[in-house]
């Protein structure tokens, strides 16, 4: 856990502004990875009431002044945060302002919202042609889903991700955490940053846009890949791999061991450290395809030698052998496993009782690192500060 350096970032993208129309998780998430990076970003809110997720608690973190969710807390930091209503003629002007003065122009409202208010691509390009747009939309902008609402766990269900989650026998079931908004968001930033170099070489701005829905296909990887290709459905295989053996939780004397044996030598090694050599030309177990037929069979043997010791002890002697192996950590625990591997995942902005603690960014680079330099705003935190500067341009 270390500290973070509160100065103005020199971070790669900090010749670049955000107007950032978004809200929820795929788009603050989007934005906030730009921000760490070093951009400018401005949070566009609704007066009184704001990103929807300041309410979405518990749990609930206090700096002794304002109480926000964590679910707000984590995707928001970095950022600056203006009051608008896009209603008010006013403030609409602020809007277009911002956006006229921004690099990258980035909502997830419904299809037509920004049209609506003047602040989309064909509009902002006849001032600006240099504007980069980004519209995040749950089922795409042309089509029939146009008009649908999408949010992570619906996705989640219409894209076969719950469909192939969850044990054989048992209900679908969604992923533990927001995974389709985590890729949408990602992709999101890969679509932008293609465009600011776009726009090196050409001087002009593009739209970008990026759906939940066509990123939680591309992330069902080769899964989604077995289908297209092979027209297969494939259906849930608990902890299993549909493709790979062992890899899955093994109990060892006193917990589960994740074991991921995923080649010739990684099984080969594995047998050896096991003190099971005759696994090697066991015809059961002798090739990867012979395991998977034989899966239950691999399972009762491995779980019978892992029984003569406990789990932690077989993580060490595993690793040492250089098979990947580990604990199934929860969520303290896994934070603390970093920790002890010295990936310091957790970075500190403030001193004290009330200082923001928040997840380190998983990038490194060596001359422009991610910083974490402001705490997530409250509503309108820096309304003022932000129209001075619009009447100063």
């Amino acid at each position: 856990m270390t500290q973070s350096n509160s100065e103005e970032s020199q971070g790669a993208l900090r010749n670049l502004r955000i107007a950032d129309f978004s809200r929820v998780l795929a788009g603050p998430l989007a934005t906030m990875i730009l921000g760490d990076l070093g951009a400018d970003v401005i949070k566009i809110e609704q007066p009184g009431v704001g990103d929807d997720t300041r309410t979405w608690g518990p749990p609930w973190w206090s700096d002794g002044e304002n109480t926000t969710s964590t679910y707000y807390l984590g995707f928001n930091r970095n950022k600056r945060s203006i009051s608008l209503d896009l209603r008010n003629e006013e403030d609409l002007k602020i809007a277009h302002q911002i956006c006229l003065s921004a690099d990258v122009v980035i909502d997830n409202f419904r299809t037509g919202t920004m049209e609506r208010f003047g602040l989309n691509r064909d509009n902002l390009t006849q001032e600006n042609p240099a504007v980069i747009t980004c519209s995040i939309t749950g089922f795409g902008s042309t089509g029939p889903g146009a008009e649908l609402a999408g949010y992570d766990f619906v996705v989640q269900a219409m894209s076969g991700i719950m469909h192939i989650t969850g044990e054989v026998e048992g209900e679908p079931s969604k992923i533990g955490s927001a995974m389709v908004d985590k890729l949408t968001g990602l992709y999101a930033v890969v679509g932008i940053l293609a465009a600011v170099e776009e726009r090196h070489q050409t001087g002009k701005g593009q739209h970008v846009e990026v759906s939940l829905m066509q990123s939680a296909l591309a992330g069902l990887l080769n899964v989604g890949v077995s289908h297209v290709t092979a027209d297969v459905d494939p259906s849930r295989h608990g902890n299993r791999h549909p493709s790979i053996a062992p890899y899955e939780p093994y109990q060892a004397s006193d917990g589960p061991v994740a074991i991921a044996a995923a080649s010739p030598l990684l099984w080969e090694r594995l047998c050896e450290e096991m003190g099971r050599t005759d696994w090697i030309t066991d015809p059961r177990f002798e090739t990867n395809e012979d395991r998977l037929v034989n899966i239950e069979e691999l399972a009762v043997e491995i779980n019978s030698e892992l029984a003569k010791d406990t789990a932690v002890a077989w993580v060490k002697r595993l690793q040492v052998a250089g098979i990947p192996v580990g604990l199934v950590n929860d969520v303290r625990a896994a934070f603390l496993t970093a920790e002890e591997l010295g990936l310091d995942p957790v970075v500190v902005l403030g001193d004290g009782e009330n200082a923001f603690r928040s997840v380190r960014s998983p990038l490194q680079m060596e001359a422009t690192p991610p910083t974490v330099r402001r705490a997530p705003p409250t509503n309108n935190q820096h309304g003022q500060e932000i129209r001075q500067e619009l009447g100063k341009n």
